[in-house]
């Protein structure tokens, strides 16, 4: 009878999730920054109420989740100024 052995390194396990994890979330902000700065294009001058809406649904799209106040409002003032994103996010370490 053949015997096989298994054994589980925890912090391999550990290490390689948060690679993945800050992975995704790389790509997450780099979806995030490129939106955000199409909508500066699209959205400069116009008024912060009208880029609300637009706004949490591409963020809901993109992200896969929604965003509230104040930072739909911060977001949205700043496209109406038409400045630039480059979202980044915490590594995981």
């Amino acid at each position: 009878m053949a015997r096989s052995s298994f054994t589980f390194d925890s912090n391999g396990f550990e290490r390689n999730m948060k690679k993945v994890a800050n992975e995704a979330a790389a790509v997450v902000a780099a979806k995030l920054s490129t939106m955000l700065n199409g909508m500066s294009r699209e959205y400069k001058g116009r008024a912060v109420e009208e880029i609300k809406p637009v706004l949490q649904r591409r963020w809901n799209g993109v992200a896969d989740g929604s965003i509230t106040d104040p930072e739909l409002s911060e977001y949205a003032a700043q496209i109406s100024r038409g400045e630039s994103f480059n979202v980044g996010v915490k590594k995981l370490s």
